[in-house]
């Protein structure tokens, strides 16, 4: 365990939260969210003990941030697509059907050092981490941290929606050619806009679409939730996908095509874009040849 700093709390405080205390001292973590996770962790120590987000904090206490040195990652020797690559970030484009990090060894967290040079940088973090994630089943770019100022800075922007994602999807029947989802989720503001760009019609579920995804805030699952909920759920989604037919070995129909965020340190606009999986098009010129086939 390392201190990185150690703040003795004044007479001229009172009734304030730790989280809220915390983000006020520690300008290290600049964001609430992550000001939270670092006393889930324990990594914000109130008079030397682990304690919860919402205790308060009185004048003469201690609190103090530390680094608790956790064992590196036990490398997962798994080749990964590297789009981009610099010596404080990188962009991967994550494979489906494997969890961005989580108590397991096959996770890209565990194969991210194997595939990235370690950063020079002063404020090199121990390994990289991802920014965000992505869905076990979901393909796609994924943004890395390479340093410390790269995570806060990173981070920040996806907390105050800075950055601009597109996914592209195939979804059951044909939805309008545009629209925006706003329905809740959790009690929380989620916001997908979505452009169609083409139809099929489909032996199995009648027809299918090709569309782009906006999401414009990030909750759990929204891409999938939002489109079941209108009447559109993604192909080969188990979770919401309403028992419809699923393609034996195909997945789910979702990848993260487009990133745009602006870089930590030289502020400039970085713009990344892929294209879907061929497993995408295979599909639509499959279905469109069967139902063609079948309606001689």
């Amino acid at each position: 365990m390392i201190i990185l700093s150690q703040h003795h709390v004044p007479d001229s405080v009172s009734n304030i939260r730790l989280v809220d205390y915390s983000l006020k001292i520690f300008s290290e973590i600049p964001s609430k969210s992550g000001i939270k996770k670092a006393i889930k962790r324990g990594e914000i120590l109130l008079n030397g003990e682990k304690t919860e987000q919402s205790a308060w904090v009185k004048h003469g206490e201690t609190i103090t941030l530390i680094d608790l040195q956790n064992n590196p990652p036990k490398v997962y020797e798994l080749k990964l697509d590297v789009v981009f690559e610099d010596d404080c970030l990188a962009v991967i484009n994550k494979p489906a059907g494997i969890s961005v990090s989580g108590n397991k060894y096959k996770t890209i967290v565990n194969a991210l050092s194997y595939n990235l040079k370690p950063s020079t940088a002063e404020d090199a973090l121990k390994w990289p981490l991802p920014v965000h994630r992505l869905d076990y089943p979901t393909s796609g770019l994924l943004l890395v941290a390479k340093t410390k100022l790269a995570r806060i800075k990173l981070g920040n922007q996806f907390e105050n929606r800075q950055v601009k994602k597109n996914y592209r999807a195939i979804v059951v029947g044909q939805p309008p050619d545009e629209g925006v989802i706003d329905n809740q989720i959790e009690n929380q503001v989620a916001i997908t806009e979505y452009k169609l760009i083409k139809a099929t019609p489909s032996l199995k579920v009648k027809q299918i679409s090709l569309i782009d995804l906006f999401p414009l805030t990030g909750r759990t699952h929204q891409l999938r939730r939002h489109m079941a909920e209108i009447g559109h759920p993604i192909l080969g989604d188990r979770k919401y996908g309403n028992d419809l037919p699923l393609l034996k070995g195909k997945g789910l129909f979702l990848s993260a095509i487009g990133l745009e965020f602006k870089h930590p340190v030289s502020d400039e606009k970085c713009l990344f874009q892929i294209s879907e999986p061929l497993k995408f098009s295979s599909l639509l010129e499959r279905e469109n040849r069967r139902w063609k086939k079948y309606h001689k």
